[in-house]
């Protein structure tokens, strides 16, 4: 048998349905012995299942069958944990497209999610590999192994055949498998950060005795936090701390231990790995620095530290971290390095950066908001902001969810989660080193090809609300936190000072918002003056949202102002915001008692200390509920698709050039046509005589026109002859174009038939390595390449994506009758973005493709010009059709 080398991407780290981590790989041939001694340690039971008679021991022949495969036609994959196989699933081909499945897992993993996993893996290798359909042969009274292939989400057809259940399906990923499988990764990654934050014990690894150092700052914040459950001191040199025994290491606790807090030298950590794997421990916090941040050296242990951590089964958050907080008084965690607790509130942060955690802890603090849970990830090594959103999803305690993010390792999958998330809870991020797209030390990323506003596309498509500074974020997060959403865009203004409120309408007209209403109270209005008219705005139906401002006379506290406010914004269904005394945050004086224990319960009013920052605040939250209210719209008629014949016309481009090819212009058209995008007939001519047959054979009334890109840009179309009726036109045509532009024999010339006039428009899509899909619009020219005047979005795309790509370009308004111009078909530019976008997503072999000059007409729109090229898939998409973990760029993990 020739064997063929396994793809590298074939080999991952997993997540189990429990929250623990194994490893996925291609079996080996010096996987022998492992083999047999993970054959002895399944039962008889489950060997029948698999075998259907008793086959206690395998035979020599029958181990070499086993761990020697071609990885083509016999494919199988092994689930490590701890360097042991627990786990194998094999497909083997029985005829072209057709192979039979079938698993084997040790019995006390059984139950844990793994017969999916490697179902999920073996299809997507086996659809890598021409593999269309799987077969499974499996006993009747094996019915876990059946509700295996039903959970998977694909449509299962089976019979009985002399008393063996006979299973068929498609492994074609359809959206009910997909779905599936995302639930199932949800769960997963929603388990394994549960148990870092309610842990009924913690350990705190490298305890220390001296002052001022930060084993003795952990456990003192964490005794001092009132932490509900145990707390454990390991130093092996020590025999108390704070009050606390020591132990020499994790394995002398005589009890159980969910979580290790790690603050021992980088270079002892993974001894710690190893102890705290024999121990049990479902996850670390690694505090201790030394590692990515520190040069080629620290990547390299921390390499090693994460393949180690998740080779045992153990998560990993760090290192070099602040640690990790909850602040629900039935478990009141502080295992951070932080001594400042922040308030109970309904907002959950992750927060990349350590050095900024201590920071950010004490402005929430200060700003009485509160938070549910704070994470701070460090290098983010293991466990990242897609984690925490998972997690935050479901978890009741927290509303508004906070990301300070230095790095995005996984953006097509954090877009795939905020997405869902957004619908359900407000996303607030602030993204650092926005514009330059630099990384922190420590952060190990893909190289990004898209401009940084298909980043910025990405988080508005998602719904997430991103915003400049942390001030900004906060000033966001305490109206989300406790103020009703509106319902739009229009704003009261009530106050007691006509400059303010001045300033006030000035900063809402600059960022969209539309003051219907402007209340000048005057300087000696009393509360109620102010509850009067703050009653007329909320009970207005034209009126969303109210700002108060209030600057208090001489020698007048505003207390009772603020009882009118807190007494207000506690009953109102419409949002309040405030600019009180200068105050910052949510002032004791407008708070409403919270009966969860919250700082400051729904319906407090939020304080700004200047009230350009309560409209920048508002207009935020404006934007999410604008978004969050929009319909999705109808999407693209998906039966005018054909992806599987674009999926062989690929193939076989690829067949022919395995490095990849621009697509001739016959290939182009067919690979449009699939989707449903008509390319403009058009004849490639590179003679006078040439073009005079062209234009016959169009039926005359043509154009001749340069291709070349260094000449289809040009502003003044010299490149282009319309109107040509008849030889003697095309004649002059040639000469003319052929006089004017140098170089014509590398000008490209195609002979097109006349179009439908319109605006000129470009559609592009590309293969990003980070992003994977970009699908970008606008309109074609120069001026608007040098003025970066596109729109972005991050397929798949739905109907209310396309329209607002069209509508967010700043050149929008040629589409709409500018000047008195005829209004274009913008339900046809919308379809086509739809088009292009589907089959990017659709098709990741396309490394490009480009609709350089589509005319948008009133009565629809004519792709004129158009190129692709397409190339292998050497790095899968970071979220294809599999659970997978995170792998930072370069790294090798042990088995």
């Amino acid at each position: 048998m020739t064997s063929t080398d396994a793809p590298t991407h074939w080999e991952a780290d997993v997540l189990l349905r429990d929250g623990r981590t194994a490893h996925i790989r291609p079996i080996r041939p010096e996987d022998r012995e492992v083999f047999v001694e993970f054959y002895a340690r399944v039962s008889d039971q489950s060997k029948y299942y698999r075998f259907f008679s008793p086959m206690p021991r395998l035979s020599d022949r029958d181990i070499d069958r086993f761990t020697h495969v071609d990885n083509v036609d016999r494919v199988a994959f092994v689930l490590t944990l701890q360097g042991l196989i627990i786990a194998v699933g094999r497909y083997d081909v029985i005829k072209p497209g057709e192979a039979e499945v079938a698993f084997l897992v040790e019995d006390r993993h059984q139950g844990r999610g793994i017969g999916q996993l490697l179902l999920e893996h073996l299809a997507q290798a086996g659809r890598e590999r021409g593999v269309e359909r799987f077969v499974a042969e499996v006993l009747p009274d094996n019915t876990r192994m059946i509700q295996t292939f039903r959970d998977a989400g694909y449509q299962v057809a089976s019979e009985y055949d002399e008393g063996v259940l006979q299973l068929e399906f498609s492994i074609d990923p359809t959206d009910t498998a997909i779905g599936l499988m995302s639930e199932r990764e949800h769960r997963a990654e929603s388990a394994s950060i549960e148990k870092f934050f309610n842990p009924r014990s913690v350990a705190v690894i490298g305890a220390s005795r001296r002052q001022e150092t930060i084993g003795q700052a952990l456990v003192r914040n964490l005794v001092t936090g009132d932490f509900t459950g145990r707390v454990y001191a390991v130093n092996p040199t020590s025999h108390a701390v704070s009050g606390l025994p020591t132990y020499k290491s994790v394995a002398d606790i005589p009890d159980d231990v969910d979580v290790a807090v790690v603050a021992v030298p980088a270079e002892s950590v993974q001894d710690v790995v190893l102890d705290c794997a024999a121990k049990g421990v479902h996850g670390l916090v690694v505090v201790s620095a030394g590692f990515a941040e520190t040069g080629e050296e620290g990547r390299v242990r921390q390499r090693k530290l994460v393949g180690l951590s998740r080779s045992y089964g153990l998560r990993l958050i760090g290192p070099n971290c602040l640690g990790i907080i909850n602040t629900d008084g039935k478990v009141s965690l502080n295992a951070s390095l932080s001594p400042l607790m922040p308030p109970r509130g309904r907002a959950g942060f992750f927060c990349q950066s350590g050095a900024l955690g201590t920071a950010i802890l004490e402005k929430v603090y200060n700003r009485g908001l509160g938070l549910s849970t704070f994470v701070s990830a460090g290098n983010r090594a293991d466990v990242s902001g897609n984690d925490l959103l998972q997690y935050w999803e479901e978890d009741d305690s927290t509303e508004v969810v906070l990301l300070y993010l230095e790095s995005i390792g996984n953006p097509r999958k954090f877009s795939r989660i905020a997405r869902r998330v957004s619908l359900r809870k407000p996303i607030i991020a602030v993204r650092s080193g926005r514009t330059t797209q630099g990384v922190p030390m420590g952060h190990a990323v893909r190289r990004i090809a898209a401009p940084p506003a298909a980043v910025d596309a990405m988080f508005r498509q998602a719904g997430v609300i991103q915003v400049d500074t942390l001030d900004e974020m906060f000033d966001v997060a305490q109206l989300l936190a406790h103020q009703p959403l509106p319902r739009g865009r229009r704003v009261a203004i009530v106050g007691n000072s006509d400059a303010l409120g001045l300033l006030a309408a000035d900063a809402a007209a600059a960022v969209g918002l539309v003051v219907n209403k402007s209340t000048a109270l005057g300087t000696d209005a009393g509360a109620e003056d102010f509850e009067d008219a703050l009653d007329l705005a909320i009970d207005d139906p034209e009126i969303d949202s109210v700002i108060a401002v209030y600057v208090p006379p001489i020698n007048v506290s505003g207390e009772e102002v603020a009882n009118v406010l807190a007494a207000v914004g506690e009953q109102s269904d419409k949002p309040l915001v405030s600019s009180f005394l200068g105050a910052e945050g949510v002032p004791e004086l407008l708070r409403v008692p919270d009966v969860a224990g919250s700082t400051a319960g729904r319906g407090s009013v939020p304080s700004y200390p200047g009230v350009e920052a309560a409209v920048r605040a508002l207009a935020h939250v404006v934007e999410y509920a604008v978004w969050l209210r929009a319909p999705d719209g109808t999407p693209a008629d998906p039966e005018k698709v054909d992806e599987a014949a674009a999926k062989r016309l690929v193939t076989r481009i690829l067949a022919e050039h395995p490095d990849g090819t621009e697509l001739d212009l016959e290939t182009l058209t067919e690979l449009l046509a699939a989707y449903d995008i008509e390319l403009w007939q058009t004849r490639s001519v590179g003679s006078r005589d040439d073009a005079i047959r062209a234009g016959k054979a169009l039926g005359w009334d043509v154009v001749l026109k340069a291709t070349a890109e260094h000449l289809r840009e040009r502003p003044d179309q010299a490149h282009v002859w319309r109107n040509i009726d008849d030889a003697d036109e095309m004649v002059d045509a040639w000469d003319t174009l052929g006089s004017v532009i140098s170089e014509p024999e590398r000008a490209g010339f195609v002979v097109q038939k006349n179009s439908r006039p319109g605006v000129p428009v470009a559609i592009r899509s590309i293969e990003d390595p980070l992003f994977g899909p970009v699908v970008s619009f606008g309109i074609a020219g120069p001026l608007t390449e040098l003025l970066a005047d596109r729109s972005y979005r991050i397929p798949p795309l739905g109907a209310r994506d396309a329209a607002s790509m069209v509508r967010e370009i700043k050149s929008s308004p040629m589409l709409f009758g500018y000047r008195g111009s005829e209004v274009v078909d913008v339900a046809e530019v919308e379809r086509l973005i739809q088009r292009v976008a589907q089959l990017q997503n659709d098709l990741p072999q396309v490394r490009s493709l480009e609709l350089s000059l589509v005319l948008a007409g009133a009565e629809g729109a004519t792709v004129l010009t158009a190129a692709a090229r397409v190339e292998p898939v050497v790095d899968p998409r970071s979220d294809w059709f599999v659970r997978r973990l995170s792998q930072p760029a370069g790294d090798t993990l042990p088995s």
